[in-house]
């Protein structure tokens, strides 16, 4: 049986008390004030509210750990012996398994494929919900971060580049943030992800959040571009989760078009 939602957390059905509850699920888990299962989740779920460390290490409080007992050697990985990860004895597996990726480049260099792929950081793949929680506690919060920084978290196997197979013919949709509230809603969307609130099958490839000068970009990459169902719901989706104001400006960009400009967030098309 796959994690529900609300093994990952407590949002209801009534978006009119989002806000609220979204700025408390935090404190919930900080204070383990949850019940049963997720009162168990959130006590791993400790970010750091006094972060004087060095970023440049993503994960925060890196601590050496055993891989579980019951993960094997896959030896067809491109990046050597690494372990498959698989979900513990009694733990509460995700339909998919997740990668976080982080990125971090010099504004005033030109990107090209080759300097991005050299750039971004495979740093951990989670299989259950409690391991999900482990690492994400280790993590940095993104709005603690510097420069021109990106974290990812992708479907295991996806790479989280325009040219990868499972995202050539797809596009993702983008979201302009005020500075300041990228923490928030990077947990909110990615705890939407891994619950599959979704609801598009596979469509769904990652999320990203991107740390960027004068403001911050949450995106959410899919399949098929060309799907006006799917994109839609994906849309309506995003602002039912992150609680959106109606006026909120959202816009759409197909990879392939990134891949002509060679640029992510420029020349997009922009929807209400």
């Amino acid at each position: 049986m796959f994690a529900c939602p609300s093994q990952l957390t407590n949002h209801s059905a009534d978006t009119d008390g989002k806000d609220r509850e979204i700025e408390t699920e935090g404190e919930k888990r900080r204070g383990g004030g949850g019940r049963g299962e997720i009162g168990k989740l959130g006590q791993m779920s400790n970010l750091k509210d006094d972060d004087s460390g060095d970023h440049e290490d993503p994960v925060a409080n890196r601590e050496e750990k055993s891989e579980t007992d019951n993960s094997s050697v896959n030896n067809n990985n491109n990046n050597g012996r690494r372990k498959t990860i698989s979900p513990g004895v009694g733990e509460h597996p995700l339909q998919y398994n997740y990668t976080f990726w982080y990125s971090r480049r010099t504004p005033s260099r030109p990107a090209n494929t080759q300097s991005y792929e050299q750039n971004i950081r495979q740093i951990g793949t989670v299989a259950s919900v409690e391991q999900f929680w482990k690492f994400y506690s280790h993590l940095v919060r993104p709005g603690d971060l510097t420069g021109h920084s990106d974290f990812h978290l992708f479907k295991e196997g996806i790479k989280p580049m325009w040219e990868d197979e499972a995202n050539k013919n797809g596009g993702k949709w983008i979201i302009r943030l005020r500075k300041g509230l990228a923490s928030r809603f990077w947990e909110n969307i990615i705890l939407a992800m891994l619950g599959e609130q979704f609801m598009v099958g596979e469509e769904i490839c990652g999320v990203v959040v991107s740390i960027r000068f004068q403001e911050d970009i949450l995106s959410i990459w899919n399949k098929t571009a060309n799907d006006q169902v799917t994109t839609s719901r994906i849309r309506d989706t995003l602002r039912r989760v992150l609680n959106l104001p109606p006026n909120t400006i959202m816009e759409y960009k197909t990879h392939n078009d990134s891949l002509k400009d060679n640029s992510s967030f420029r020349n997009t098309k922009i929807t209400l």
